[in-house]
């Protein structure tokens, strides 16, 4: 299918602001004014999420003695219930540098009213103020907290899925791995979205779609070139989830990926990995989107289809049945 029109349209938009010097691309930018712009830019480009029956802030703590924050979503439905209620720990795009709870706080409400379910949107330390793999532990701790503390707040650790677009994808599964090495309590299901997996970024969507498709090949190396502490940290599964030995014995994945994005052949790969290690796994290829299309409420149609999907996915995996093959029209079969 060809690009989807109206967001073609967006993106010669940006272009001629790229090239016309007025907005800056991101790689251009520091990672402080990446952030205001990123952050600034969702307010043009997503729609207001839904509204909730409660939204409060969570002090996590971490490993290293410090507190990350965290913002879980209650639905309406779900405030009188006095049962544990499922949830869904999230772990927001943007490249370990950008990216925040406000950037994603309408996919998660809709998340939550959708499904329905608890969301817990996680604020991970970013960088380069913190490098690999503080991310990584961030996320863990996170997850250790609701199984710790999360009845405190009426959250079944029996029912929790994790989830998360682009580097929040890699976080997710990364987590699903760690629980099984630690023997934790697994996930119910992992949801990613055009999750960020291979150590170097050499596939053919990786050369076809380096620029003009929203994720441009120097800004992903900005991103990286900031988070990675040397070389070596590119080999380590915990940053690229297709170098881990073992995907065995993981939840359920649904992957949501997008036609035009370079990420789109890592995610197949990651996708078949994870069947051919006996992952009941269920891949959607979104046709004419990109990169990060799922926030793009304001421009596209399938940012809402998407949503949708994955609550779809998650109502399944809460009632511990598995995901259903109908969740997307084009799948990678099993």
């Amino acid at each position: 299918m060809s690009l989807d029109p109206d967001l073609a349209a967006f993106l010669e938009l940006v272009e001629a602001h790229a090239d016309s010097g007025s907005k800056p691309r991101m790689h251009e930018l520091t990672p402080e004014q990446a952030r205001r712009e990123y952050d600034a830019s969702t307010q043009i480009l997503d729609r207001p999420g839904p509204e909730v029956g409660s939204m409060r802030t969570i002090r996590i703590p971490t490993r290293d003695g410090q507190a990350i924050s965290a913002r879980l979503y209650t639905p309406a439905g779900l405030m009188a219930e006095t049962q544990p209620l499922p949830v869904l720990l999230y772990f927001h795009g943007g490249g370990y540098c950008v990216g925040s709870l406000d950037s994603h706080d309408s996919l998660c409400r809709t998340l939550a009213a959708l499904t329905p379910c608890c969301v817990l949107n996680v604020a991970y330390r970013l960088a380069p103020e913190y490098r690999f793999p503080t991310a990584v532990e961030d996320a863990q701790d996170a997850y250790q907290w609701i199984l710790s503390t999360g009845s405190e707040c009426n959250l079944d650790s029996a029912r929790i899925a994790v989830g998360g677009d682009s580097a929040g994808g890699a976080l997710a599964t990364g987590l699903t791995i760690a629980a099984r090495d630690a023997k934790w309590p697994l996930p119910v299901a992992q949801v990613l979205l055009y999750p960020c997996t291979s150590t170097w970024q050499n596939t053919e969507s990786h050369r076809r779609f380096s620029q003009g498709y929203l994720l441009e090949a120097p800004t992903l190396q900005w991103m990286f070139t900031h988070y990675l502490r040397d070389i070596a940290d590119r080999a380590d599964w915990r940053f690229a989830p297709l170098e881990a030995n073992n995907l065995s014995d993981l939840a359920p994945a649904f992957l949501a990926l997008a036609e035009y994005d370079p990420l789109v052949d890592e995610g197949v790969a990651y996708g078949n990995k994870l069947k051919a290690a006996g992952v009941t796994t269920l891949v959607k290829i979104y046709p004419g989107m990109t990169h990060d299309f799922a926030r793009l409420g304001n421009i596209v149609n399938e940012a809402n289809q998407v949503r949708q999907d994955i609550a779809c996915v998650l109502a399944n995996a809460y009632q511990h049945t598995s995901i259903p093959t109908n969740a997307g029209e084009k799948t990678l079969e099993e």
